[in-house]
């Protein structure tokens, strides 16, 4: 992502982060987040990263499944994001769960069992790249999800479409402005996304919801 566009992305989201924590963790998205954890198929001990936290809505669900013999870090560069990250984590006492500052198409960690994208690759310039990157830091057999929502191709989706297409508009980060559909901007980055998973991944799995609206794609590191 170029620099200019990364920071107009935090800088979006820094302004947002108490009012997108409200939509975070609404009753229907707590529902596609427990999907989305499911999917790693983690293990009490398993150590997975969450690229782009955000305000940590996912936290729970996944320090629910490694538990406290687990490891749970956390990485987004927006700093009000994980400001409210850090508070749900104080608030609960979780001292296995750990957020850092950082880039993901740069994740500072390695030697993870999974590694999980959830509303992240669609914000990203080269959402591939991305992604070679987090299976690059996984162990051998280790799991990557990825969580998005998209356009759906079912018919009776249409009205929901039509929607979606106006929420992304009005909801996207100032640079996507030059973009002239950032719906399809949008799926072009998911499709980039998901064709390196299957590239390069086996047991892979997809579970959609919200009328295809919303995806999980996940997909296991062979054993060499």
């Amino acid at each position: 992502m170029p620099a200019d566009d990364s920071s107009a992305v935090t800088d979006f989201y820094d302004r947002l982060a108490t009012r997108y924590d409200l939509l975070a963790t609404a009753p229907l998205v707590r529902g596609w987040r427990e999907m989305a954890a499911e999917a790693l198929g983690l293990a009490p001990g398993d150590t997975v990263v969450e690229m782009g936290c955000g305000t940590g809505a996912n936290l729970p669900y996944l320090r629910e499944r490694v538990g406290s013999e687990g490891y749970v870090v956390g990485i987004d560069l927006t700093s009000g994001m994980l400001a409210q990250a850090r508070r749900r984590v104080e608030r609960a006492g979780w001292d296995n769960v750990h957020l850092v500052r950082g880039d993901a198409t740069r994740p500072p960690v390695e030697g993870v069992d999974a590694v999980l994208g959830s509303f992240v690759v669609g914000l990203l310039d080269d959402p591939g790249t991305a992604v070679d990157g987090w299976l690059d830091i996984l162990n051998e057999g280790g799991r990557v999800a990825i969580l998005e929502a998209g356009r759906s191709d079912r018919l009776v989706a249409a009205p929901l479409n039509l929607a979606f297409r106006v929420f992304v508009r009005f909801s996207s980060p100032g640079g996507w402005a030059r973009v002239a559909s950032p719906a399809k901007e949008l799926d072009r980055r998911i499709d980039a996304a998901q064709e390196v998973l299957t590239a390069r991944t086996i047991d892979r799995r997809s579970e959609t919801a919200a009328l295809g609206l919303v995806q999980v794609a996940s997909g296991r590191l062979p054993v060499q």
